[in-house]
């Protein structure tokens, strides 16, 4: 029989090709099958081949699965009427295959929504209450040089789910969806056995869903932080497959919701960071904030005890994250650790030999994708910009990354910056210079930006304060993170660090050439007014993207590693 031909056309499969949609049955014996079904009308099952095999299932259609096993459940007992019967390989092979699936772990990442990596206590913040989130980390491993590639929501988000570059996504600027061309990682979970939900913040477009069975999402009245759908997807989700949930708050995302969270925090006790005025106000915008987190924190360790109640808690690996750094001054937007550098707790009690450790290498958030692959045994194709770091749960010691490199694009602001970070050095290359450091539209209305206001022009604030309003600002900024690990002193200009700042140059212009990145004249302008976060009253228009004249979405260099 040909190659690609069915027996007969069957009930499921409307043409001789067998365009495949409802259910499909592998023999293995009398007694044993492996059932899967494949839903109508979803593209990735549009494409299977089939041959001939010499078996014969029950009802005498001979053919062969050749495709990649997809979703598969031992049953015994009735088979469904008008099922199509397919052998995988030899009954030997078709069982080492059931294994396979049976031990390949399930996948939980939270992602929190505009947390800065140290406010928890397992972080070093001790006026901030989060026993859940420290606990994980206590169990599991605590990553201390994790970073986003974007602080910004949508950009963010869709950089970690396709594994890739703001500017190869074609996604780089806040509110734009992931295109359709563009590889989500639980698609190719999905597509593998996984069973793939997403609760809470979505953000990334309709044609990310096709990666996940179900997504439910938003924020409501009785649940402001979108924590709510969590437990009913776990709780309800197919007992029989290993699961994919990607579970995203909108905790600790402005505005605040003080009144239904969990815990309030004194804001005598908050830990104001000095580029804030230490005011009433700012310390309870800070107060406010750390509510967000707690509520957060308390799912998280919701989560915990399902997963434990149903006996799963072994295999079953949890990541904890965020998505950029907290809504005030100098954080949320902004390419410095402040705004960047994220929160990153892996949990894995199967697969971490010595739990409580922490990790001080470098890790990119678009190594996130080829990780969760390469643990749940599926390859990583090319489209995919980040390594996997699978190997630093046995070694958090061994060498990894030399650089992370993020971007600035527009975010309510006109905006185009990008940054490369060493251990030693970070570097800060401006192609608007002449624009000021604000933040976003939410960041800028808070009480702590008009605190700062309100003092820029009497000379009361220190030179950390009254940096974001500095413009025009260098082109170049370099900081030395050994004698300023908080990025306030710019050393671009000192020839004591001349040929560092040389090298991490070189570095930068080689990643934008290899991964197509541009600086556009006309980029989208600003909706908003600077520093009051006000919309403006004009046509809302798009500019051109990053990388676009280069066709960036369709390049997958990963760059200097």
């Amino acid at each position: 029989m040909e190659e690609g031909k069915l027996v007969r056309r069957v009930p499921g499969f409307p043409n001789e090709y067998g365009t495949a949609s409802g259910h499909w049955t592998a023999y293995l014996d009398d007694n044993d099958w492996g059932v899967g079904i494949l839903t109508p009308g979803t593209p990735e099952f549009t494409s299977y081949r089939y041959e001939g095999s010499g078996e014969t299932g029950p009802e005498g259609i001979a053919c062969s699965y050749v495709a990649p096993v997809r979703t598969l459940k031992l049953t015994k007992g009735l088979v469904l009427e008008h099922d199509v019967y397919l052998t995988i390989g030899t009954l030997e092979e078709i069982r080492e295959r059931f294994s396979k699936v049976q031990e390949r772990p399930n996948v939980v990442l939270i992602i929190g929504d505009d947390i800065s990596w140290n406010d928890f206590g397992c972080y070093g913040n001790s006026g901030i209450r989060t026993p859940n989130i420290d606990r994980l980390a206590g169990n599991g491993m605590r990553f201390d040089n994790a970073f986003l590639t974007a602080s910004s929501c949508s950009p963010s988000r869709c950089s970690i789910i396709a594994g890739r570059y703001p500017h190869n996504t074609g996604a780089a600027e806040l509110h734009t969806s992931l295109p359709g061309d563009q590889i989500p990682f639980p698609l190719r979970l999905k597509e593998n056995g996984y069973y793939c939900a997403q609760g809470g913040k979505w953000h990334m477009g309709e044609e990310t869903k096709r990666a996940f069975d179900e997504v439910r999402g938003g924020r409501g009245g009785d649940d402001p932080g979108a924590e709510g759908e969590w437990l009913p997807l776990l709780k309800n989700r197919p007992m029989d497959r290993p699961f994919f949930m990607w579970f995203a708050s909108v905790d600790a995302h402005r505005g605040w919701d003080g009144k239904t969270s969990l815990k309030h925090h004194d804001p005598a006790k908050v830990q104001v960071p000095k580029y804030l005025v230490d005011t009433q106000d700012t310390r309870q915008d800070l107060a406010n904030y750390y509510d967000e987190i707690a509520r957060l924190d308390y799912y998280v360790g919701e989560i915990e005890k399902e997963l434990e109640q149903q006996g799963i808690a072994e295999k079953t690996i949890i990541i904890f994250m965020a998505d950029n750094g907290r809504p005030f001054p100098r954080c949320k937007t902004r390419v410095y650790d402040s705004g960047m550098k994220t929160p990153f707790i892996v949990k894995w009690p199967k697969g971490i030999k010595k739990a409580g450790r922490s990790c001080d290498s470098l890790v990119s958030a678009i190594d996130i994708a080829p990780t969760i692959l390469e643990w749940c045994g599926i390859p990583v194709e090319d489209s995919f910009q980040g390594r996997s770091f699978a190997s630093l749960l046995e070694n958090p010691e061994q060498p990894f990354r030399r650089f992370v490199f993020s971007e600035h694009n527009w975010h309510d602001h006109e905006a185009l910056e990008r940054m490369v970070r060493s251990k030693d050095y970070l570097y800060v290359v401006n192609d608007r210079p002449r624009f000021a450091n604000c933040g976003p539209a939410d960041s800028n209305r808070s009480d702590s930006q008009r605190d700062l206001n309100s003092r820029v022009d009497s000379g009361e604030l220190t030179p950390e304060q009254k940096d974001i309003f500095l413009a025009p600002r260098p082109r170049e900024e370099l900081f030395d993170l050994k004698t300023d690990p908080e990025q306030f002193r710019n050393v671009a200009a000192d020839p004591d660090h001349a040929e560092a700042l040389r090298e991490i140059r070189r570095v930068m212009q080689r990643w934008r050439k290899e991964t197509a990145d541009t600086s556009p004249d006309n980029l989208t302008p600003d909706w908003y007014t600077r520093f009051t976060g006000l919309p403006l009253d004009i046509e809302r228009t798009r500019g051109e993207m990053p990388g676009a004249a280069k066709s960036a979405e369709k390049v997958n260099a990963k760059g200097p590693f």
